[in-house]
């Protein structure tokens, strides 16, 4: 992308019974957010002035048929349907996980196909988006399978990041889901993205035990003595800066995730009940790993009050924010990747060390 051209930041507008066209729309009523980005909304024009009117917003859309035809400085909505659709805001209907699932497939296509620079994804209901063709839990694991890379949950604030083991897994599968390779693995992942993607060039981890108390001695279970200790302490010999595990219980409220970088929770309610107490309507969730940039709120569809203008946008706004600076921090680090390589490894090593000292 040429230096004067502004990010191409697709939208996905999620289901449409719910408060996600509102989310948009608030987001991009304020006129200085087409001053970073150009968004392109993969939904329907016809569809999305009927929300408008309803809504009573001020948002000017721009309709065209082809990615390419994006015009800088306005809200342009790429018409994956022209059919009339059925609103009923606040209802989980066939028809609303249908259009939903239209737009985030076009959406992925896009962002697979580098006709769009970033992903952000507004809420989706996971039930009523299944199909026999679509069987995921959630975008996550779609993206997943659609883009290259290992992917990994992560919510993010600026001061606060918190990533998973295990994410859209029952709990009673947590502890056998969890192995040295898994966990290797989302360290490993956690790591690049901390470096590349929110440029940390030294990040410390820590990671939270898998059962109460760390099991207590193997009283309430072994896992983190016989799997979770052990791979620690071989990939803390590889170099990196990882620390644990910690008793979940205490981890937050003790104000010990405030030394750390970022958090590895054992599984889905461990890291994000914390993180939302804490980060709620500032939070995003990332979709980490990955060889392209998607991020989304951290919060649902809220059917209780869609329509009813009363959604705060603060997530969704933050949401595309992040994803533009992970895209502008992507850039930067390809770019520093390519000096150090430049020079012999020796130096190449220092040069590392002393931008590490230097942040």
């Amino acid at each position: 992308m040429k230096k004067d051209q502004k990010i191409k930041v697709g939208i996905s507008v999620g289901d449409l019974n719910g408060i996600g066209t509102e989310i948009i729309f608030k987001t991009f009523e304020e006129s200085m957010m087409l001053d970073f980005c150009t968004p392109i909304l993969f939904a329907s024009v016809k569809t999305l002035s009927f929300v408008k009117k309803i809504l009573g917003s001020q948002i000017n859309l721009h309709g065209i048929d082809e990615v390419s035809k994006a015009v800088d400085g306005k809200i342009n909505v790429l018409n994956v349907w022209k059919e009339p659709v059925k609103i009923e805001f606040g209802e989980a209907t066939e028809e609303g996980g249908s259009y939903a699932l239209k737009s985030f497939i076009e959406a992925t296509k896009a962002l697979k196909n580098g006709e769009i620079d970033v992903l952000v994804t507004a809420p989706i209901n996971k039930a009523n988006i299944q199909t026999e063709d679509f069987k995921f839990p959630g975008h996550t694991d779609y993206l997943a399978k659609e883009l290259e890379g290992d992917a990994m949950m992560l919510m993010a604030t600026e001061n606060l990041k918190v990533g998973l083991l295990t994410d859209h897994v029952a709990v009673k599968d947590v502890s056998a889901s969890i192995t040295s390779e898994i966990i290797t693995k989302k360290v490993e992942t956690l790591y690049k993205t901390l470096q590349s993607d929110f440029g940390i060039h030294l990040p410390k981890i820590a990671l939270l035990g898998i059962n109460p108390h760390l099991g207590d001695g193997g009283v309430i279970g072994d896992e983190d003595d016989k799997i979770l200790i052990p791979t620690l302490e071989k990939i803390r010999n590889t170099g990196k800066i990882v620390y644990g595990p910690y008793a979940a219980d205490s981890f937050f409220g003790s104000g010990n995730y405030k030394n750390f970088d970022a958090i590895l929770a054992a599984y889905h309610d461990q890291g994000l009940i914390p993180f939302k107490t804490l980060s709620f309507g500032k939070g995003v969730n990332y979709t980490a790993g990955l060889e392209r940039i998607r991020t989304s709120p951290d919060h649902g569809t809220a059917y209780e009050i869609a329509g009813q203008n009363k959604a705060d946008h603060s997530s969704f706004r933050e949401a595309v924010f992040m994803a533009i600076d992970i895209y502008k921090k992507r850039e930067d680090y390809k770019e520093l990747t390519k000096d150090i390589l430049k020079v012999s490894p020796r130096k190449s090593v220092n040069k590392a060390r002393q931008g590490s000292k230097d942040s």
